[in-house]
């Protein structure tokens, strides 16, 4: 049986909390050795509790802070090709815990201003008593930000479409675009055709057709709220915007599978404003 089907039915039975919790003191357990062995090792790094880094990430301190340098390395990296980051304004959407905006100044520095927005107090919380010279803001599950008009420069959110339902995809970029600033650039991933294999033979008939595929069920935005994004839905997403790449990241042994990345500008000509 696929683990699509075992998804699926637990979504039905109520259950799908229920195993994720299980999962996660399964994996503090794993980790405790090698998390205490960090704790240790690395004295002056702040981290946030243990389900807090479980829900938005892995339970494992190492891969937590460290490797999370390299993701912020990695989003500079594809949106420095496209935007030059000089005395800009830069919004994580989705910032969770702050594992990845935590390292911009380090990684990006250059004058630029970083803001975080996440639907979870309790990071947002500990984000403003840990992480200093970061503006962050909570908000709702509501489209809804305290930002004017075209306020940033660069707007990221890792992995924050696939926790959403499909209304909430339209309403979502229409605030995102609304924050954006003329020439911005947006950096989304998604579940693209890598993860088909997690689907069902009808939910596979389904996203071939471009259609959205949803598992529900339970709280949205939740780690367990899971949707599966093709091509189609997403370029329909975007159409009033130019999309700048696509790319569908090559699987790398022993790694989970990689998300599709969108860079996407939102270029003066599609709503006729002069610069």
């Amino acid at each position: 049986m696929k683990k699509g089907h075992i998804s699926n039915i637990l979504r039905e039975l109520g259950l799908i909390y229920l195993t994720d919790w299980i999962r996660y003191f399964i994996e503090q357990a794993k980790n405790r050795k090698i998390n205490n062995d960090f704790r240790k090792n690395n004295p002056n790094v702040k981290l946030p509790p243990d389900y807090l880094i479980y829900e938005s990430f892995q339970l494992n301190y190492e891969k937590y802070f460290t490797e999370s340098i390299e993701t912020a390395q990695w989003v500079i990296d594809h949106v420095s090709k496209h935007i030059e980051l000089k005395d800009k304004k830069i919004l994580d959407w989705g910032c969770g815990p702050g594992r990845v905006i935590r390292h911009l100044p380090t990684v990006v520095g250059n004058g630029c201003e970083y803001f975080g927005t996440d639907y979870n107090s309790k990071s947002i919380d500990w984000c403003s008593e840990n992480i200093p010279g970061i503006h962050f803001n909570t908000n709702s599950l509501e489209a809804k930000l305290p930002y004017a008009d075209n306020f940033f420069d660069v707007i990221y959110g890792i992995s924050i479409f696939t926790h959403l339902s499909e209304q909430m995809h339209y309403n979502w970029y229409a605030e995102l675009f609304r924050i954006l600033k003329p020439d911005g650039v947006m950096f989304l991933t998604t579940h693209g055709d890598l993860f088909k294999v997690k689907l069902t033979d009808t939910e596979i008939e389904k996203y071939n057709r471009g259609k959205l595929i949803v598992r529900g069920k339970v709280k949205e935005g939740h780690r367990t709220y899971s949707a599966f994004q093709p091509n189609a839905f997403m370029e329909t997403l975007f159409q009033n915007v130019r999309i700048l790449e696509h790319i569908m990241p090559v699987p790398e042994e022993g790694k989970g599978l990689p998300q599709d990345i969108w860079i996407i500008k939102k270029e003066q000509r599609y709503f006729g404003e002069k610069k």
